[in-house]
């Protein structure tokens, strides 16, 4: 472990929870102490929300880091990592806040514990702002599945906003990131996808997946699952509807959670538009996970490379904070309709 801290400015590009995250787990993964302030600064109200608490305290545990400052609405902490590690841990983040945000961070240091990982974590599993479970479940880990981290996700219970309640306990083996080298996305081969309602009318859920499937008429017919959950299941009445595509080399998604007053037909119709923009660019992974995989590309023993139909604002600000604890280099350039990222670990 270096014992100069790393100042790093939370307001810099997206200025919000992504780098926050990103941040401490890069941290763990290198024993790098960091001191991070402006924590966002973008947001209203800025600094740390229950689910930012709960992401920073759930990556210090599983490196057993010490860290000043940790409280809600904090705007400055200093986080000073230990060394990743095994073990069954619980994290409640005692609202709606995002499991999968927490996840987010989590995972990274979780794969690096040198021994298996448990992790219970409680809170909204289908919120606004943030990937639906269903996403992580059809197309993040699966993605990771093909960089050879072996994860396993059971969810017990889905809770929405403004309860929260959700349940999902997940099983993370130890392991290290192969690279992922996604030149083009080959052949359409499936469109399948989940969608849900809990504690509301079936035809909600329903009417989402006819929009959906009405979208991306002329792909193949999408193999839709549909559920309608009750209490015993949820905590609270929400949605959300999550599409992939499945080609010769990648997976794609397209989400949308859904909201109060917003018709069933335009979150269905948002989600389906999503992955008909992602096909119809030619991108290799989808805007979402091209920020997310960064940090697994980073640690990858080999350069990967990946075309994506735009970056987004957590993407390029996750290319400018990596570099800054991890010996990483990225390059992008044009490539026909997409963006086209190389990223090569070992190469500060």
């Amino acid at each position: 472990m270096t014992g100069s801290v790393l100042a790093i400015d939370g307001s810099h590009g997206e200025g919000g929870g992504q780098l926050l995250r990103t941040a401490c787990a890069a941290a763990a993964l290198t024993g790098r102490t960091i001191r991070l302030f402006n924590i966002r600064a973008r947001r209203a109200p800025p600094g740390l929300a229950p689910q930012h608490l709960t992401a920073v305290k759930a990556v210090a545990e599983l490196c057993r880091a010490e860290v000043e400052g940790l409280s809600v609405r904090a705007r400055e902490i200093t986080f000073r990592p230990g060394r990743p590690r095994g073990g069954a841990f619980r994290f409640d983040v005692g609202t709606a806040g995002s499991i999968t945000l927490v996840l987010q961070a989590c995972l990274p240091v979780a794969f690096a514990g040198g021994g298996k990982v448990t992790l219970r974590l409680i809170g909204g599993t289908d919120v606004r702002a943030a990937p639906p479970l269903d996403y992580f479940r059809l197309v993040l880990l699966p993605l990771l599945g093909r960089m050879g981290l072996e994860t396993a996700i059971r969810l017990i219970r889905r809770g929405y906003y403004p309860r929260g309640g959700g349940e999902v306990e997940i099983e993370v083996e130890p392991g290290a990131p192969r690279p992922l080298n996604l030149e083009t996305p080959g052949a359409l081969e499936e469109i399948s996808g989940a969608v849900h309602v809990a504690n509301l009318p079936a035809r909600i859920a329903e009417r989402m997946r006819a929009t959906a499937t009405q979208i991306l008429s002329g792909y193949p017919p999408p193999h839709i699952e549909q559920q309608v959950l009750g209490r015993a299941d949820a905590i609270g009445s929400g949605g959300a509807i999550v599409l992939r595509a499945r080609t010769a080399h990648t997976l794609l998604g397209g989400a949308e959670v859904a909201q109060r007053g917003v018709p069933a037909e335009r979150v269905g119709e948002n989600a389906a538009q999503a992955l008909r923009a992602e096909l119809e660019a030619g991108a290799t992974l989808d805007i979402h996970a091209s920020d997310q995989l960064l940090v697994y590309l980073a640690l990858a023993d080999g350069p990967s490379c990946f075309l994506a139909r735009g970056l987004s604002a957590h993407a390029q600000t996750a290319m400018w904070l990596l570099p800054q604890l991890l010996p990483v280099r990225f390059e992008t350039a044009p490539a026909g309709r997409c963006t086209r990222v190389n990223v090569y670990p070992g190469r500060a």
